[in-house]
């Protein structure tokens, strides 16, 4: 019994030391920290990119969602003032309840897209949003509306937009991608990538001289995030 009340209090102690060294280095509160430092232990989780766009106001967090890990990942790590937009799944999932018991949630049904006032009016006030988009989602298809729904809010808004990828999240064993896309492995580590905020404007203009549109730009900033991954790996 000694043994084993020791052992548990050494548990115990390593888990308090690992959340009090994320609270630090992550820039996260301690309830976050408490619920990420497991996860961050197995998966050996980089977010450090998070710290510099955390203070960022009137902003929309694009999300890659490429695994069911992906939305415990981002309530642990983006401001708790976040409100994230979780599909039906995500929302339902008990498994995922002490995750987002850390922010707000509301759950999203992609097959009704449409521009809410509510999230226009948290964005003009100086909020934040999360957004999850499917993965690997290609120009005129019928994932895509989301695009344009997020690249209408984030217009009406004049809100910032900083679009996020988990390296190594689509290889997980609950990856979303099919296999033959993505081969599974039980513990990639996995590295969380962020690019600077910029609004929908400032990226229409920064992809011309071809044409673009709002929703093109937002989807070629997400691509740049994705391609970061592919550049890690190439160097």
């Amino acid at each position: 019994m000694i043994l084993a009340g020791l052992i548990v209090a050494g548990i115990a102690t390593l888990w308090l030391a690992a959340a009090a060294w994320l609270v630090f280095d992550q820039k996260i509160s301690f309830r976050q920290a408490i619920l990420h430092a497991p996860l961050a232990l197995v998966w050996r989780i980089d977010g450090r990119s998070l710290r510099n766009v955390r203070n960022t106001t009137s902003v929309i967090y694009v999300v890659s969602h490429q695994s069911r890990l992906d939305p415990a990942l981002m309530l642990a790590l983006l401001p708790e003032d976040t409100l994230h937009i979780l599909d039906e799944r995500s929302a339902k999932a008990g498994w995922l309840e002490p995750w987002r018991s850390l922010a707000r949630t509301i759950a999203f049904n992609p097959e009704h897209v449409f521009v809410s006032r509510r999230l226009v009016r948290v964005l003009r006030g100086g909020g934040k949003l999360c957004v999850y988009m499917p993965p690997d989602v290609e120009p005129d298809t019928r994932e895509f509306r989301l695009y344009r729904a997020v690249a209408r809010i984030a217009l009406r808004a004049e809100a910032k937009v900083v679009p996020i990828h988990v390296a190594g999240s689509r290889n997980l064993p609950f990856s979303l991608l099919p296999k033959e896309a993505a081969p599974r492995r039980l513990f990639p580590a996995l590295t969380v990538h962020a690019l600077p905020p910029a609004t929908i404007s400032e990226l229409v203009t920064r992809y011309q001289p071809e044409p673009g549109t709002s929703s093109g730009a937002l989807y070629g900033r997400v691509t740049e995030v994705r391609n970061a991954e592919l550049e890690k790996k190439a160097a």
